[in-house]
């Protein structure tokens, strides 16, 4: 195996192992210094946000790039970039560690423990939700980033390489950090939101047509995801949560309340049962699932384009011994 399929492989391993980094966290830092440039920075303007994210995303392939280039002297050492890069922007094993703990508490009727470590997992109002309410949460959460913290880390690291996989989990963070609709962010978060739209938009596809196919239930899973993914308001989320809703059979979407405030969404798979605990786990094995298999594609992916680059660098040298 070349260096970045290589790479890929060993983070996703490293992930699948360990989890995200317990101390200096790439993604910590970065949001870290996100945050001290968004005190600078903050304007009520869309203007202001758009400079934000350019400064942020920006400096984020910058530095990935300046790192690959220097790496590339040494094939370990290019292998040793993409494999720490890729164990960075990963967050599968957390995910499913967080959904499962979920499951356990709300197993042993702990509620008031699940609503105190729901928080770790998304945004909902936790104080407000039954069991059954948050088990419609975690599914809804395991799903959204399983494109989110998976695959679509992975795509970008296929097509780009660790700029790629660096700017995709960048936009990323900023969406979360000020890509929400509150007053403060509503146009200064505008640029952070699309830009994370836009290079989620791949993943969060392959992503949905992975459940169908790897899912229980393959036509629900695309039924839902033609008929119900675009009433939801975010166009990612929507379609990997609604092929979810198809594949596990049940009902998702709906009121919720979210950021202090109550938000009337869609109805995904409509025909669906209610969400129960046991459907977590259920969510869970669907995830893994599509990470393994986006790995592989990933994995090919990555392995034609280096394949490509070789073949033109050849191709370009024998041009120049010719003439």
């Amino acid at each position: 195996m070349t260096a970045a399929p290589l790479g890929i492989a060993l983070g996703y391993l490293a992930d699948a192992a360990l989890g995200d980094p317990a101390r200096f966290h790439p993604v910590a830092g970065f949001g870290q210094l996100a945050g001290r440039l968004e005190q600078l920075l903050w304007r009520d303007s869309r203007a202001a946000g758009a400079l934000y994210t350019a400064l942020c995303v920006g400096g984020t392939v910058a530095a990935g790039a300046g790192l690959l280039r220097t790496a590339r002297r040494s094939p370990s050492a290019a292998t040793a970039l993409a494999a720490a890069t890729t164990w960075s922007v990963l967050g599968g094993a957390s995910l499913a560690r967080e959904a499962q703990s979920l499951a356990r508490c709300l197993e042993e009727g702990e509620l008031a423990a699940a609503r105190e470590r729901l928080p770790r997992l998304c945004g909902r109002d936790p104080q407000c939700l039954d069991a059954d309410g948050i088990a419609r949460a975690v599914v809804e959460s395991v799903a959204e980033n399983t494109s989110d913290a998976v695959v679509g880390a992975l795509l970008w690291g296929a097509v780009a390489g660790v700029p790629g996989m660096a700017a995709f989990r960048a936009a990323n963070t900023l969406d979360a950090m000020v890509g929400h609709r509150s007053p403060r962010h509503l146009r200064f978060g505008w640029a952070s939101a699309r830009l994370d739209d836009a290079v989620g938009r791949p993943g969060a596809r392959l992503t949905a047509a992975l459940a169908a196919v790897l899912g229980p239930d393959h036509r629900a899973a695309l039924r839902s995801w033609r008929l119900d993914a675009a009433a939801h308001p975010s166009p990612n989320a929507g379609v990997v949560e609604a092929a979810f809703a198809g594949a596990l059979g049940v009902r998702l979407g709906g009121t919720l309340a979210y950021r202090g405030r109550v938000e009337h969404r869609a109805v995904l798979n409509p025909g669906g049962r209610p969400p129960e605990v046991a459907d977590i786990a259920r969510a869970v094995a669907l995830s893994r699932r599509v990470g393994h298999a986006a790995l592989l594609l990933a994995l090919g992916g990555a392995g034609a384009r280096r394949a490509l680059r070789s073949r033109s660098a050849r191709a370009a040298a024998h041009r120049g011994v010719g003439s």
